[in-house]
């Protein structure tokens, strides 16, 4: 099923960073939607997070004493939005990491980046050696034969290319195979093809195009943790700019 956050009744806002939507709830479950700037949990310096957030909302929307639990089984950058799911039980935090260990929870991106990086159709994989930066808060890429790094993997697809003020900009669609720190990111700066917005490790091309990254985790797929069912959330396309350019036919 695809969600317009539009047309979602259940919105919190988050100051300057505009609205967490609760795109489904019941008893074990809840899936919500988070906007960039948003940090998936907090990291002391006060800023928002998506825990925090939530936990405030279901505390207030079930007239809840004491502390509210609610699971963190995934996260996403704090620039970044997207799906996110999260646990309302101990079993269901338990069952959704396990299917994370596993393999099982589909998450897919899409982002612009910079250039051309295919035609229309072509797909690749990515294979890269990170080590984390934890002082500066980025990620390197590094040697396979180091100990510090670590292997990431992702495959990609070319969704549409476009040409915009002289230069040429591709929508893609990413899956994940491993999830390190900024993967994404650093992976198609690796390849020259940086992502629209992204200051820390694109900062020459991202003026006039985005104020934020261009990169959104838009599908999120797993199995109920109790009724087993396969659930499928997935984010319509965003209609603002640069994203409204690709709702007009490609460039081959």
């Amino acid at each position: 099923m695809i969600y317009d956050i539009n047309k979602s009744s259940e919105r919190i806002r988050v100051g300057k960073y505009g609205e967490v939507v609760i795109l489904f709830e019941d008893n074990q479950i809840l899936t919500a939607y988070k906007p960039a700037g948003v940090l998936s949990q907090s990291d002391g310096s006060g800023a928002p997070d998506m825990l925090t957030v939530i936990k405030g909302y279901l505390k207030e929307k079930y007239n809840k004493p004491g502390q509210v639990f609610l699971g963190l089984v995934h996260r996403l950058d704090r620039p970044v939005s997207g799906v996110m799911v999260f646990a309302k039980t101990s079993k269901a935090a338990s069952r959704l990491s396990e299917q994370i260990r596993k393999h099982e929870l589909d998450k897919r991106y899409r982002l612009i980046a910079d250039g051309r990086v295919g035609n229309i159709g072509d797909s690749d994989e990515l294979v890269s050696y990170l080590v984390k930066d934890r002082k500066n808060n980025i990620s390197k890429t590094g040697s396979a034969d180091s100990d510090e790094t670590k292997e990431c993997r992702l495959i990609y697809s070319v969704d549409s290319v476009k040409e915009y003020n002289g230069r040429f900009l591709s929508l893609v669609n990413v899956r994940l195979l491993t999830g390190r720190s900024h993967q994404i990111r650093v992976q198609f700066a690796e390849i020259k093809h940086p992502l629209i917005g992204d200051v820390k490790y694109n900062n020459t091309v991202s003026a006039g195009f985005a104020k934020d990254i261009c990169l959104e985790s838009y599908l999120l797929g797993f199995n109920h943790p109790v009724s087993k069912e396969r659930m499928i959330f997935e984010l319509a396309k965003k209609n603002s700019k640069p994203w409204i350019l690709f709702t007009d036919k490609e460039t081959k």
